[in-house]
């Protein structure tokens, strides 16, 4: 599988081409990486196409789960004495693609019960239902960089998705030697789209060779 690192090498390369020097940071190209790799994910996602695609995702197999407040789930309507969890830490950041945030599953720790995924005002709108005591199934949304779960009371659940951001922190509890940099990880782009997206940033950063305002001290890593 592609890394960020391998991505942003081969676009480094050829810009130096055009020109020796041409200040830009890791940080710099990783983004427009990933402007372009959106966009055309977005355009690859026709009839749930992405999900069919499991070389773009990465699993979270323990994504700690805390109690809050219903004002801060957005669902100040749900019925009181409901009980809402939301993951502790905020998730690594979801690529977005055509149906929303890049998410395949969250479930049960052992995968044995799949969540079903909804938002504040139509989960909301359900629970007022008269039907909704025989509904069994449960629930999520994505919200402000977090999962919030409106009808479990599990401590913790596993997700599997296509992140933007790093899964280091998601893993490093488990098992240490998976604190990888982001240049280590895997794109969660797939693989046929990494020629058009190389291109697409190498015009563009041709075209702007833009020095960051912070200056070249970036360390080369994308996770600063």
């Amino acid at each position: 599988m592609t890394t960020v690192g391998q991505v942003i090498s081969r676009v480094r390369n050829v810009l130096k081409a055009v020109k020796e020097d041409p200040f830009l940071t890791d940080r710099t190209i990783y983004y427009a990486i990933i402007k372009y790799a959106q966009a055309l994910m977005k355009r690859e996602d026709v009839n749930n196409r992405l999900m069919k695609l499991s070389s773009i995702f990465n699993v979270l197999p323990n994504v700690e789960l805390i109690e809050v407040d219903k004002i801060e789930a957005s669902c100040a309507g749900i019925q009181s004495g409901c009980i809402i969890k939301r993951s502790k830490d905020k998730m690594p950041g979801f690529l977005d693609a055509l149906n929303g945030p890049v998410i395949r599953t969250v479930s049960s720790l052992d995968g044995s019960i799949e969540l079903y995924r909804t938002d504040p005002g139509t989960y909301t709108s359900m629970t007022k239902l008269t039907s909704f005591k025989y509904n069994n199934r449960f629930y999520f949304w994505f919200l402000n960089g977090y999962l919030y779960f409106p009808n479990i009371i599990w401590d913790a659940v596993r997700v599997e998705g296509a992140f933007e951001g790093s899964v280091a922190p998601f893993l490093c509890d488990d098992d240490p030697a998976k604190c990888a940099l982001r240049q280590d990880e895997q794109m969660g782009c797939p693989e046929y789209l990494y020629a058009e997206v190389e291109q697409m940033v190498i015009q563009e950063l041709t075209l702007t060779m833009k020095v960051p305002a912070n200056g070249a001290d970036d360390n080369q890593n994308v996770l600063r």
